[in-house]
């Protein structure tokens, strides 16, 4: 008989193996008690990482880019009792691919978070004295996923100053301010949101890293701001750059936006998305731009293809 578990399985594309603390277990077996501290107080710190079709391959994007950064976000956490080098997480990660098999593309869930009190250790929010553990969960992914652009608007959330809160590593309590800039753009009929920092300049939009293109030249906020250094962001950046695109990071209040004659973002999750309208007002011509149109091409070049520039990026799980 099939359990609420396989189906909720099933309906997610979530694979059959996950690695959690030091094994491969299965995906659904309920491993964590009601007492987890990064479930109570948001101490923990994740990575989404895309594997690409190509041919009968599949290949890993800029796997080491995402675990050196989940290992710095460690650092900040004083998270030690999880593997700490790349290489063993790259291997975990290419062996947890190959057990679940997925046909298409697959999308790579790993999560770090402080787990349980010590022996002794009082209650209380505290990264010292606490356990550490690691998950690995992977999901079935379409390699492309076509979106035509999508409408946003100008958030009432403020992303938070980095003084107050690291932006440069993806730490799970923070994305609580996504989430509720995300739902307030879905719930007045929009795709997504875009934040500005605290001194009212575009910081990013709700999971995603904000471009402009403004008199022909692709400008970005600086990633000395409130928001986080995509690598997908990075990837575009330096495969535009390549193909001899001028871009640059500076400033961008939500006049540059309106004014804009391309807007996109850009995500793992997504890749290359055209903001064809922002809090109502559209932005150039309405469509997907000339540009946003080149860097989606660089970037499905780069992803997925071993003869690219950048073969390094890619780490193959199952070579074609």
């Amino acid at each position: 008989m099939e359990t609420q578990n396989d189906i909720t399985r099933s309906a997610m594309g979530l694979g059959e193996w996950a690695y959690d603390r030091g094994e491969f277990v299965s995906a659904t077996a309920p491993r964590l008690t009601l007492s987890t501290q990064g479930l109570h107080y948001g101490t923990g710190a994740f990575e989404g990482i895309r594997a690409h079709r190509r041919g009968d391959g599949l290949f890993l994007f800029r796997a080491r880019d995402h675990y050196e950064r989940m290992l710095r976000a460690c650092r900040i956490l004083r998270i030690t009792g999880v593997p700490d080098e790349v290489d063993d997480l790259i291997g975990i990660t290419v062996e947890l691919l190959r057990r679940n098999g997925h046909q298409g593309g697959a999308y790579v869930r790993p999560l770090v978070h402080k787990l349980a009190l010590m022996p002794h250790m009082p209650p209380g929010v505290s990264l010292v004295g606490v356990s550490d553990a690691l998950s690995i969960t992977s999901f079935g992914f379409p390699t492309s996923r076509t979106v035509p652009g999508i409408r946003c608007m100008i958030s009432s959330w403020r992303r938070p100053p980095r003084d107050a809160f690291p932006a440069q590593v993806k730490l799970t309590g923070g994305y609580v301010n996504c989430a509720l800039a995300s739902d307030e753009a879905r719930a007045a009929g929009f795709d997504d949101a875009i934040l500005l920092d605290q001194a009212g300049n575009v910081a990013e939009a709700s999971t995603a890293n904000v471009f402009a293109v403004l008199d022909g030249r692709i400008a970005t906020p600086p990633d000395t701001g409130d928001l986080l250094p995509g690598i997908t962001r990075d990837t575009l950046m330096t495969l535009c750059r390549e193909a001899g695109m001028d871009v640059l990071e500076r400033p961008l209040s939500p006049a540059d936006l309106f004014t804009a004659d391309e807007v996109f973002l850009s995500s793992t999750g997504k890749g290359v998305v055209s903001v064809l309208s922002l809090s109502g007002r559209g932005i150039g011509s309405g469509t997907v731009g000339p540009v946003a149109t080149r860097a989606a091409a660089l970037y499905d070049t780069a992803k997925s293809s071993t003869d690219g520039a950048h073969p390094e990026w890619l780490t193959p799980v199952t070579p074609g």
